[in-house]
């Protein structure tokens, strides 16, 4: 019994550390709150809007992520954003639950230049359903009765849920240069200030691996109404790293773009330097701006039936004429 037991925590504290990497948002440059605090109030009003995410739906480890934000500028302030993220895996009825509040501060620099620090404040709940488990000693094969508890001294210690605070820091430097439509911002931020505690063990020790992210995107114009993307983002969570490198094209109302999915760090001999390309098409309209992407797997890891996700955000004010330089162009 007791050996059951400790096999099955084991095989959950293997299968817990891969899962206890944070979810990742193809369309982050469309959200960008994903990764870092410091886009809190980023827009020029105020907005809100959700992120679905199916990841490997062919594959029993099919994980669903929900990911719901608002985002508003005070005057004199800063920027404000709260969000929710959500994230289920179907095989194991493993979730993961967490609120974020996020404030970004705003330091005008010189030449059109803006530095935005920012903090967020998480708390978060993980659930894994031990209940489920049924030990031999529960099972009375001569009266066909289950037992519902356990003598075996290590099943009261295998919680169903934990709790835990999470903490980020981040920064934004970013350039608006209204005189040609540029926009270029650069970001870092590092979740997980305070390592949580995030072991189903009673009084077990599981600190979650800090999160390091640099990310960049540069905005500029072509062919005289149309704007082209350029995005960069890296991350790198325990010894797994990741480097993601896109453009995105807007034609009129239509947005279009790709992203190459990299894996700089190669951990085993089978590890693919490019694991997936990320195709993404868009639509905005005056206060709302949807996308879709499709995540297509370039791996041996099998028929999974990529990664699908879907985001819509509203704004209270206009995306198409919210910037002065596109009043300017719109003339």
């Amino acid at each position: 019994m007791k050996l059951k037991l400790s096999i099955l925590l084991i095989l959950s504290c293997f299968y817990f550390k891969a899962n206890a990497q944070d979810p990742i948002f193809s369309q982050y440059f469309l959200v960008p709150e994903t990764l870092n605090p410091g886009f809190s109030g980023f827009e020029d009003a105020a907005y809100f809007g959700v992120i679905h995410r199916t990841q490997w739906p062919s594959l029993d480890l099919r994980v669903n992520t929900e990911y719901a934000f608002y985002n508003t500028w005070i005057e004199n302030l800063g920027g404000i954003g709260f969000s929710i993220m959500n994230q289920h895996e179907n095989n194991t009825n493993y979730n993961h639950l967490q609120a974020n509040l996020n404030f970004a501060y705003h330091v005008e620099l010189s030449n059109d230049w803006y530095f935005r620090p920012a903090i967020e404040a998480g708390f978060g709940q993980k659930s894994f359903n031990f209940n489920n488990i049924l030990l031999s000693d529960q099972i009375n094969i001569n009266s066909g009765i289950i037992n519902p508890n356990s003598a075996d001294p290590l099943a009261p210690n295998a919680n169903d849920k934990i709790m835990f605070m999470d903490f980020t820091a981040g920064f934004v430097f970013d350039k608006r240069n209204l005189r040609n439509d540029t926009d270029l911002w650069l970001g870092a931020s590092i979740k997980h200030l305070n390592k949580p505690n995030i072991s189903f063990v009673e009084n077990g020790n599981a600190p979650l691996d800090i999160f390091y992210s640099i990310h960049a995107n540069y905005k500029f114009p072509y062919f005289d109404r149309n704007d082209m993307l350029l995005s960069m983002n890296y991350m790198q969570q325990g010894a797994y790293n990741r480097l993601d490198i896109g453009t995105n094209i807007q034609l009129q109302k239509l947005l279009l773009g790709a992203t190459a999915v990299t894996n700089p760090a190669k951990n085993d001999a089978n590890s693919h330097l490019l694991t997936s390309v990320n195709a993404f098409i868009g639509l905005e309209m005056e206060n709302l701006r949807f996308g879709f992407s499709y995540d297509i797997n370039t791996t041996n890891i099998g028929r999974t039936d990529g990664v699908f996700e879907f985001s819509v955000t509203y704004l209270t004010g206009c995306l198409t004429c919210r910037n002065p330089a596109n009043l300017e162009r719109r003339k």
